[in-house]
């Protein structure tokens, strides 16, 4: 066990936030906090890492554990460029590596005592440096920085030029290579795209210490964690299992415990009415069996009415006129920004009750493609159409269709000024705004308080084809669920941009996979768009294969598509020789760091003959130069 908490308590004032909050983490545990908005858990979080006291309780840590803990929208402020930021972590090392430098110059110059002496000193420094991956280190730092979205091209811009999402994926970056023990991470898919959430994954998958997230994302949890810590009504509760598995089995725990408890009060009712029976006797014999079974009824230990759930919105989404057939044309669309060229060859249809999910990597232009179906933004050339009588519903990620200076009320009101105030608090009860919270300024809404306004918006304006930016950003768990469901039964049309692949599974039946070079088409929900992925992998691979058993090729004219075919080949050759070629300097990098190690122990035994150890420290040396060159090739060639 590496973390426990037992009983925590924390309240501000009167407001109780936590209530005995009780779980532990084993090491390289990898286990889950969720909750609705405002349950407590980064509240909870802010007490692990000391940033807040508990009122009451107790956690506690293993004795020199380490702790690194990542907050929503993280900040690194810095005059450093990217790569110099993240080398930052390595600080100890790099001293180290300049240390030894150091004295591997002196110590040709030193005989003797002195020499063992220094020469001891230096075995302790490298036995460090090696235990630290001294000689990987930029290795790891550029699998980490390219696993989060940044190319070579980024390492050397400054920190004052990210956006935020950028500056919280760089403390990321710096946390995963720090390697604390335990792993504290607030929502650490933000400002991820699909590639760097499965990169993410797969590092946290195989980290060697624990971690607790806390996320909204519900595919990442499935494939990361074994256990789920769930705050409800300040209190906690333990699923072992993932997140598919906890919500099963709430939800089979939820109906045990009311089913336990209704059948209780069933029984309670059925003896209250039979002691009432026979009190109505009035005979001393009824008097008495009705006192026995009093007795009996209040030494019943009562089941408990389990707890309401907390409120959730009520979305329902209908369209007021049926649109035409099809919905959405688009043909040979591109779009460039000074010179720089965003997508090219871009070309789709949506027909009528169709839901397609763009999908693709940050930068390649999904907002900007939303931007330009909306007119917002000039496409350089190519077709857009909309069908006949298509009325479009807009949900911006950033709400910015939102007017901060105006009351949730006003905003409803303004826009639909038919509604009369009862039917607007009526609405805004359905998103979970009520009493004097419908008069909030919409500056002072969350997040995930300002989506539930614009979805109140989109479900009044009875649109035919909803646009969606984004829209699962900011919503709890239950809250993304009631939108799913309300999209499933939507009858209109849906074209939606989403990095939530449990909301695009849930949702899609089609995926639009925008590249650079246009959109592939995949008639499914996410696991389809995996599995066709999948099988393209294997069926490249089958005809890699084929293409090196092929001894020649035949001389005869060959069509456009058998140019394309061996183009193809010959890259996929070129691929399997890189391959090899990574694979021989690889075991190069072993056999050489195994023969570092074995020339410090020759230089430790031969401290007090200096010919020897002078010949051993040359010789390892040239090891050190040779390890040096091997790594930069195998940088080069990642």
């Amino acid at each position: 066990m590496i973390l426990a908490c037992k009983d925590l308590h924390k309240a501000y004032g009167i407001d109780v936030v936590l209530d005995k909050i009780t779980f532990h983490l084993e090491e390289k545990e990898k286990a889950a906090i969720v909750g609705v908005n405002g349950a407590g858990k980064t509240t909870l979080f802010r007490v692990l890492t000391g940033e807040t006291s508990a009122d009451g309780g107790e956690y506690y840590m293993k004795k020199d554990a380490t702790l690194g803990y990542m907050a929503q929208n993280q900040q690194t402020e810095s005059t450093r460029t990217i790569y110099e930021e993240m080398l930052s972590v390595f600080e100890k090392i790099l001293e180290t590596e300049k240390l030894l430098r150091e004295m591997e110059n002196k110590m040709g110059t030193l005989v003797g005592q002195e020499l063992s002496d220094k020469m001891e000193e230096y075995s302790r420094l490298q036995h460090f440096f090696e235990q630290n991956d001294g000689y990987s280190y930029q290795s790891r730092l550029r699998g980490v920085l390219k696993g989060l979205g940044f190319g070579e091209a980024d390492f050397n811009r400054p920190l004052s030029q990210l956006s935020g999402g950028q500056k919280t994926r760089i403390f990321l970056g710096k946390l995963l290579l720090s390697k604390p023990d335990i792993l504290l991470l607030d929502e650490p898919t933000n400002h991820l795209d699909i590639a760097s959430i499965e990169w993410l994954e797969d590092f946290l998958r195989s980290y060697d210490g624990a971690v607790l997230i806390i996320s909204h994302d519900r595919y990442f949890l499935d494939r990361i964690v074994t256990k789920v810590v769930e705050i409800e009504h300040k209190k906690s509760y333990i699923y072992n299992g993932n997140y598919s598995f906890y919500t099963q089995q709430k939800e089979i725990n939820r109906e045990i415990q009311q089913k336990a408890f209704d059948n209780q009060q069933k029984e309670i009712k059925h003896q209250e009415d039979v002691i009432r029976t026979l009190r109505s006797f009035n005979r001393e014999k009824s008097i008495k069996r009705a006192e026995s079974r009093e007795k009996t009824l209040e030494k019943i230990e009562r089941v408990a009415r389990p707890e309401a759930l907390p409120d959730q919105m009520r979305l329902t989404l209908s369209p007021l006129i049926i649109s035409g057939n099809d919905v959405l044309h688009t043909e040979d669309l591109s779009k460039s920004y000074g010179g720089n060229k965003i997508f090219q060859s871009v070309g789709f249809d949506v027909k009528r009750g169709e839901k397609a999910a763009i999908i693709g990597p940050n930068g390649v232009g999904k907002s900007t493609l939303f931007k330009m179906l909306l007119r917002e933004v000039t496409a350089d050339s190519g077709i857009i159409r909309l069908g006949t009588n298509v009325h479009v519903g807009y949900y911006d990620q950033e709400q910015q269709k939102l007017d901060e200076t105006k009351t949730i009320f006003a905003e409803i009101s303004d826009t639909y000024p038919n509604l009369t105030a009862g039917q607007i608090r009526n609405v805004l009860a359905a998103f979970v705004f009520t009493n004097d919270d419908v008069f909030k300024p919409i500056s002072a809404l969350s997040g995930g308080e300002k989506g539930r306004v614009s979805l109140a918006k989109i479900m009044l304006s009875k649109a035919n084809l909803l646009m969606l930016d984004e829209p699962t950003n900011h919503l709890d768990m239950f809250s993304k669920e009631v939108l799913e469901n309300a999209l499933n039964c939507y009858e209109g049309t849906v074209v939606y941009i989403s990095h939530d692949r449990y909301f695009i599974n849930k949702t899609a039946e089609k995926i639009l996979e925008l590249s650079p070079n246009g959109v592939t088409q995949y008639t499914g929900n996410y696991d389809y768009y995996l599995e066709k992925k999948a099988e393209q992998a294997r069926n490249e691979a089958e005809r890699a294969k084929e293409a090196g058993m092929s001894s020649s090729i035949s001389p005869v004219a060959v069509s456009e598509t058998k140019v394309d075919w061996l183009k193809q080949k010959e890259q996929q050759a070129a691929e399997r020789k890189l391959a090899a070629k990574i694979s021989r300097l690889e075991q190069e990098i072993e056999e050489t760091e195994s023969a570092i190690v074995k020339a410090d122990e020759a230089m430790a035994n031969a401290s007090t003959d200096y010919t020897k150890a002078q010949q051993i420290f040359e010789e390892k040396t040239k090891l050190e130069e040779h390890l040096e060159l091997l790594f930069a090739q195998w940088e080069e060639l990642q």
